[in-house]
């Protein structure tokens, strides 16, 4: 899964990027292309780090997830509108991250000499909105005139989908508070509009604003409350920061800023679920690791995230779920107290099942 990190010119979102996945990131080329750096991040889960204390495994896998490093938000010289090339970069993703900036930094100024991440936010939704509304109003000409010659069911259907979503976008509203079927989505899937996808609101705070980031994310409620919306404030740069020092001069630091844990960790989880995934473990001395799926899977295809041969082979699956599990900390404890038990191929894949696959092949 690849998160697409955008934002205005010195909005932070390399610095971002930088302590995300540890990889710096070389000044542009100026060359007139967009640049991407793509790097893997892990994702911070507690119970991997607990189930790997109790197994002492000789690996531990976490899940991670893809994060690019989408070159600055700017319009095409002298037409206005964000580049062609940025934004068919961004459709490509299965989510976005936006960076907003809400410090102060005379060195390196806000391209429109203000500080104010609402208006930047209102910038970059409207230019995705018009994006999507350029390509929906492209396809319902061409459709109504292949309608006029023939019609057909499969055509009136995505014709009213359309004008369902152009309806939407014109009243300046983003398709990802639209509901649609399944057979809705696949329609919808090839067009890949913007305004559809996942989104991370990233406000990059000054390190002042740290102790008030509760707050600031409280005045962006009205935001965070849309479907497929996250918010998080953090100040990327004491992230950075935090992110470089050993573990006992992390906690002291923390301690000095006045807070139990760094942003960054909740803000990739928050992407993690934001993309509908959950994780499911498999134990042992040789590993523990986080599986990745999309929420909902049934057992035999998660089976397959771990090999095909267990999914085609599938017979059963051994389920305990960590939350029942660290009470006894054993799966054979977990046996004699009747937590561990047998699922077949429909059964439906918790966030958190430790799963042991009995196949055949």
């Amino acid at each position: 899964m690849e998160v697409g990190i955008i934002g205005l010119p010195y909005s932070g979102k390399s610095t971002l990027f930088s302590t995300l996945t540890g990889q710096a990131v070389p000044p542009t080329s100026g060359a007139g292309r967009v640049e991407v750096h793509r790097g893997v991040v892990q994702v911070p889960d507690p119970r991997l780090d607990a189930l790997s204390e109790i197994f002492k495994p000789r690996k531990k896998v976490p899940a991670t997830i893809e994060f690019l490093d989408v070159g600055g938000v700017e319009s095409e010289k002298g037409r206005g509108g964000f580049d062609a090339q940025f934004l068919q970069i961004l459709k490509n993703t299965d989510a976005l991250c936006l960076v907003l900036r809400d410090f102060d930094n005379e060195y390196f100024p806000h391209p429109a000499g203000r500080i104010d991440p609402r208006a930047d936010f209102q910038l970059v939704e409207t230019e995705f909105l018009l994006s999507d509304l350029a390509i929906v109003e492209n396809r319902l000409a061409r459709l109504e005139k292949q309608l006029m010659k023939a019609r057909d069911e499969q055509g009136q259907r995505e014709l009213a989908l359309l004008k369902r979503c152009a309806a939407q976008l014109e009243q300046e509203k983003p398709l990802r508070e639209l509901s649609f079927t399944e057979e809705e989505e696949k329609q919808l899937k090839g067009f890949q509009f913007l305004t559809a996808k996942p989104l991370v609101v990233v406000i990059n705070i000054d390190e002042t604003k740290i102790q008030d980031a509760g707050r600031i994310e409280a005045a962006f409620a009205d935001l965070a409350a849309q479907p497929g919306v996250v918010v998080v404030a953090l100040c990327a740069k004491i992230e950075q920061e935090i992110s470089q020092l050993e573990e006992a001069e992390r906690k002291e630091f923390l301690q000095e800023l006045g807070i139990e844990e760094p942003a960054l960790p909740r803000m990739i989880r928050a992407t993690y679920q934001l993309l509908g995934l959950i994780s499911f473990f498999t134990v042992g001395e040789d590993e523990c690791r986080a599986w990745t799926i999309r929420k909902g899977t049934p057992a035999q295809k998660a089976a397959g995230a771990i090999h095909s041969d267990l999914e085609r082979g599938f017979i059963r699956a051994e389920v305990v779920h960590y939350d029942q599990f660290i009470k006894f900390k054993s799966l054979a404890a977990c046996r004699e107290k009747g937590l561990l038990r047998l699922e077949g191929k429909d059964y439906i894949v918790q966030d958190g099942d430790i799963i042991t696959v009995r196949f055949n092949v």
